[in-house]
């Protein structure tokens, strides 16, 4: 096809025909010019060739190359993603080192800390110790020094009870709500992970007992199919979670709350409404 006339069946191929009397002085016009019918080419073999079968691919009025999948007129072409699946494992993997250490004390409050040292004290260049610093400053954990690295954030009492009482807004009306609604059976379910809190918490470590707390706050809340309410509960969770300087719940304080967890799961199983409200403010107010 000349150049001449490929553009004028692209354009006759995106602008539909009109009805009526126009479209016979056209047809007149054309027959009288001696223009091929392109139309009739098509219906006589024309599509034998690769163009025949395209039309036919892509159906009437659609660009040439929609049925390839390419790009027709202006489109931008669209750039092949990057993989970078390893990076944000390590990462990962290094966020969850982060968040150990500094449940555990072993960052210190106000103390700073620079990716690159970070970085050799755990086998990784600087780059995804910085990405996950980052993500901890964005929970509250740490804060950016420039030039110098992230400092530990020093966690008072009123900030730690204001968190809790953020947690106990979220959380008690929700554990009430499915206290009235969600069957003995499916709060039997829970028993494995209120059971691992108390593992967790004789062990006496406190990152391995945050875990499992927070692990069964989620699958609690999780009963309610509110996506939002887990993500956003859960986040006031971690950052309640981060001890104060010089402070920590010591081994009695996280049994005591593992215990809780259970003694909870029990009331809720037997449907008895009274001790579950009155367990549930306990546990939220503990907290503080």
């Amino acid at each position: 096809m000349k150049p001449s006339a490929y553009s004028a069946a692209s354009a006759a191929a995106r602008v539909p025909a009109q009805p009526g009397a126009a479209d016979a002085h056209r047809e007149r016009d054309v027959h009288r010019s001696g223009a091929p019918d392109r139309g009739g080419d098509r219906d006589r073999g024309g599509d034998r060739g690769r163009g025949g079968s395209e039309d036919r691919a892509r159906g009437a009025g659609e660009p040439v190359g929609a049925a390839r999948g390419e790009h027709t007129h202006s489109e931008p072409p669209v750039s092949r993603p990057r993989v970078v699946v390893q990076r944000s494992s390590v990462r990962g993997q290094v966020l969850d080192a982060l968040r150990t250490a500094l449940l555990s004390g072993e960052l210190r409050p106000g103390e700073v800390y620079s990716a690159p040292a970070l970085g050799e004290r755990f086998g990784v260049s600087a780059t995804p110790v910085r990405e996950a610093m980052q993500q901890l400053a964005v929970e509250g954990a740490v804060e950016v020094v420039p030039n110098r690295g992230f400092r530990v954030v020093r966690r008072g009492d009123r900030e730690l009870a204001e968190l809790a009482e953020v947690r106990a807004l979220l959380e008690a009306p929700v554990w009430l709500r499915l206290s009235r609604t969600v069957p003995a059976e499916r709060w039997a379910e829970l028993r494995p992970l209120a059971e691992s809190t108390v593992r967790a918490a004789s062990s006496g470590c406190p990152a391995t007992y945050a875990e499992a707390d927070r692990a069964f706050h989620r699958a609690v809340l999780a009963l309610a199919g509110n996506e939002q309410l887990v993500a956003i509960a859960g986040d006031v969770h971690r950052r309640a979670q981060w001890p104060p300087a010089g402070a920590g719940r010591g081994r009695a304080g996280l049994i005591a709350d593992a215990h809780e967890h259970t003694a909870l799961l029990d009331a809720l199983i037997a449907g008895d409404q009274e001790l579950v409200r009155a367990l549930v403010g306990e546990h939220f107010t503990a907290a503080r």
